[in-house]
């Protein structure tokens, strides 16, 4: 700002030093000691940008007052969207499992068909994707991709045949 635009209005850290107090004791009533500080620096750069527009003969205090309030609702809405800190985050059990978790036939089973295969298998079977999706993501017809994944699935039932628990049977027996 240039001198001959101040007016007779008082340099900005003068107003600072006489009204910063009033500013801080407003922020600490409405936030507590911890975001005070916060709050008051916000305030002054917010009354620092706008400072020069301000009228000389403007109420400097009930200005800043003003500004204090409105930064210090701010302070309180952006409390709420913030996580709050906790020694021990709160245990979330998955209804999907942890993939791979007491799984480790299967998993090596599917790591070890032809690529074609596995990507066809996980894209249908585990992503839920029709097989004209998973033709354009593998390249080729739909038939292509239909095929490589009953391929797939028939290579994994045969190497999990030795694991019951895994592989799927159509025996009249088992239910």
């Amino acid at each position: 700002m240039k001198p001959g635009q101040m007016g007779n209005k008082k340099p900005f850290e003068a107003v600072v030093r006489e009204q910063g107090a009033t500013v801080l004791r407003v922020c600490r009533a409405v936030l507590g000691v911890h975001d005070a500080d916060d709050a008051w620096s916000d305030t002054f750069l917010a009354a620092l940008q706008a400072y020069p527009t301000l009228p000389a003969g403007a109420n400097v205090e009930a200005w800043l007052v003003t500004i204090a309030h409105r930064k210090c609702i701010d302070h309180v809405r952006a409390g709420t969207r913030r996580a709050l800190p906790v020694d021990h985050p709160p245990e979330q059990h998955s209804s999907l499992g942890i993939p791979g978790d007491g799984h480790e036939e299967l998993l090596d089973a599917i790591s070890s068909l032809p690529p074609k295969q596995r990507q066809a298998v996980a894209y249908h079977y585990l992503a839920g994707l029709p097989y004209n999706d998973v033709a354009a993501l593998l390249g080729g017809t739909a038939e292509a991709a239909r095929r490589a994944g009953a391929d797939g699935v028939k290579s994994l039932r045969s190497a999990l045949a030795a694991h019951q628990s895994l592989a799927h049977t159509s025996s009249k027996g088992d239910i």
